[in-house]
């Protein structure tokens, strides 16, 4: 497994990231901590070193059992954490990016992952209500104490990015080092606005949820026939059911025929579109077992030629809408630069 270098920062993660929402069975869909074990030795047998959790998986299980697994060699990994949801729904500073909840939900991070430091801290999502200022300076406070060494946004509306990154650099406070979003072949609308942000400010981009949901493993089929005999709940949560949509049956068919072709499992097919992305996307991959986490690590063997990224591409592709679809195309472009648009080599 090769490294690359998380945004305009000098670490080093893996190719693909071992997401471990399944660690622990609290949730009712993870494993037992002994075939967790087993899929962490095969990640790191492949090479992967980079480790994302959060501190509500498995109910704070995920960061105890993850806590075993890493302390024989902790100085090298790469283990990433998140805060923002809500650990108490009874208690409204329970959740959000307030100073308080970062503050909190850090220190109990801590004491259940066992470690002195969490090296890539997540915001695991924008709530729309806490000052960009303090959430910037609460962090930058956690990197100073040695606490957190990088930081992170998900699911978060671009602007808001370009607005933290900014009052960041002004300030000379900590910048994000990465974006985490929900990025496959059955959601791409993040290359609308967030992928530019994260190219224009040099930000890493993990994605969660590569396989769509499933929806891309090749389980789920485009026939009325065999849907009807298929479990309309792809995940633990009732977003997962939205995800098996005409639209998205029919972008897997077009994985399988790829997968088909070149002899691959239809999940390495999926993953391995995102990890030839320009952008350098790092997925993040999640199991149940080490089977499946098995196949899902052959995704760094092979490459897609041309012709199968052009078939993924045609079958997936979203409108990008105002302004880009008018900036970015050829009236837009002839407007803004004339003729002399044609023989422009753009640096991006």
């Amino acid at each position: 497994m090769r490294s690359r270098q998380l945004g305009h920062s000098g670490l080093k993660v893996s190719e693909l990231c071992l997401g471990t929402m399944t660690f622990g069975e609290e949730s009712g869909f993870g494993a037992p901590e002994a075939e967790c074990r087993r899929m962490f030795d095969a990640y790191r047998e492949a090479g992967g070193n980079f480790l994302d959790t959060a501190n509500i998986y498995s109910g704070g299980s995920s960061e105890r059992i993850l806590a075993g697994l890493v302390a024989a060699e902790r100085d090298r990994l790469v283990v990433a954490s998140k805060f923002s949801m809500t650990t108490d729904p009874r208690d409204p500073n329970a959740g959000g990016n307030s100073r308080k909840n970062l503050r909190q939900s850090l220190e109990a991070t801590l004491r259940r992952l066992g470690t002195d430091r969490i090296d890539l801290y997540w915001v695991h999502a924008w709530d729309g209500i806490t000052p960009p200022d303090e959430l910037l300076r609460a962090l930058d406070d956690a990197v100073r104490a040695g606490k957190v060494l990088y930081t992170g946004f998900s699911n978060v509306p671009a602007w808001v990015v370009a607005r933290a990154q900014a009052i960041a650099e002004l300030r000379g406070w900590t910048r994000f080092a990465a974006l985490q979003l929900h990025y496959s072949l059955v959601e791409r609308t993040v290359e609308r606005e967030l992928l530019p942000c994260a190219a224009a400010l040099g930000l890493a981009v993990t994605a969660w949820s590569p396989l769509g949901g499933g929806v891309l493993s090749g389980k789920y089929s485009n026939d009325p026939a065999v849907r009807a005999t298929q479990p309309g709940r792809l995940t633990s949560s009732g977003w997962g059911r939205t995800l098996l949509s005409d639209r998205n049956l029919a972008i897997a068919e077009a994985v399988k025929a790829v997968a088909t072709a070149t002899g691959r499992p239809a999940s390495q097919v999926a993953l391995r579109w995102l990890l030839q992305r320009r952008d350098g996307v790092i997925p993040i991959v999640g199991a149940r077992n080490l089977a499946q986490l098995s196949e899902l690590l052959g995704a760094t063997s092979f490459e897609l030629d041309a012709a199968a990224l052009a078939t993924l591409d045609e079958a997936s592709r979203i409108e990008l809408g105002y302004p880009k679809a008018l900036l970015d195309g050829p009236a837009g472009l002839r407007m803004v630069h004339g003729e002399a648009h044609e023989a422009l080599i753009r640096s991006r």
